[in-house]
């Protein structure tokens, strides 16, 4: 259910998490979530996906709600590393480097888990045993995978990278935080699924997109609505003037959100929209 919040300032931009709040466990879209995100943006305010995805996986979804293609509508991708138009021009984009990259990839040998490097239009892994969440990922966000060894990365622009693994195996690697906290001088690590730890250049988060994309628009934090579920969406959602966490979000984002509304199976997007947005 939704607190008792009282938000009176007009919102003029929705930026929203892709998988755990705008799709529901079936990573489809409802009819009720579609209808309310149209009349928003026939309401002229402008609705953002923002998700860890690559443009390629946020395309069919864009479709579906009427914003693919267009010079005047926004999506946030690789979890902030990206902000571009949905017609494809960039706003701004901030990779890795490739010296970050082989830090990731030797530590993610070291630890022994799977791991993969995204450029803006292919998946790239060193595993010969390519993991099953590289598969899963490739499949969710429509690139393809490639096998690269470290020294054939060189020249490669890549966005960021993932350590991805079983949650029972990941957690246990990231038990021991020292490791990954020896490489936090140039990288930010968060969590996007259960199964994912993704690693952005410092600086990259969905909140700091946010402000980006406000400034190009005139929109300030206070006219800005944020709907998310995940570590990953912690940033956005304390920009926000309006914070909104998924029922079914982790503590965090409850903690931090102003309101709470309901979860991604029982059209949590389209509640919070309704009452603080139209």
């Amino acid at each position: 259910m939704l607190g008792n919040g009282e938000i009176i300032i007009s919102i003029k931009l929705i930026a929203i998490d892709i998988d755990g709040t705008l799709v529901n466990s079936q990573k489809k879209l409802t009819e009720k979530v579609k209808q309310t995100i149209n009349q928003a943006t026939k309401n002229n305010i402008k609705v953002v996906l923002c998700t860890g995805r690559p443009i390629s996986g946020v395309r069919k979804l864009l479709k579906e709600l009427d914003l693919d293609n267009q010079d005047n509508q926004y999506v946030i991708c690789f979890g902030g590393a990206v902000v571009q138009t949905t017609a494809g021009k960039i706003i701004s984009s901030q990779p890795i480097t490739y010296q970050n990259y082989l830090e990731l990839e030797k530590l993610a040998r070291k630890l022994n888990l799977h791991f993969h490097a995204i450029s803006e239009d292919r998946i790239y892994t060193a595993n010969r045993d390519i993991g099953y969440y590289t598969v899963y990922e490739s499949t969710l966000v429509s690139l393809g995978i490639s096998y690269r060894t470290p020294a054939e990365m060189s020249n490669i622009r890549l966005i960021k990278a993932m350590f991805i693994d079983d949650q029972v195996i990941l957690d246990k690697a990231l038990s021991n935080w020292e490791p990954f906290a020896k490489l936090e001088n140039n990288l930010v690590f968060t969590k996007s699924a259960p199964f994912y730890l993704e690693a952005n250049a410092k600086g990259v988060n969905k909140g700091n997109a946010l402000s980006k994309l406000g400034a190009v628009l005139g929109i300030t934090s206070t006219e800005i609505m944020a709907i998310g579920d995940e570590q990953n969406d912690l940033s956005m959602i304390k920009y926000a003037g309006t914070g909104v966490a998924m029922g079914n979000a982790i503590e965090q984002i409850k903690e931090m959100a102003n309101v709470i509304t309901d979860d991604n199976d029982h059209d949590g997007v389209a509640t919070a929209i309704e009452k603080y947005a139209l």
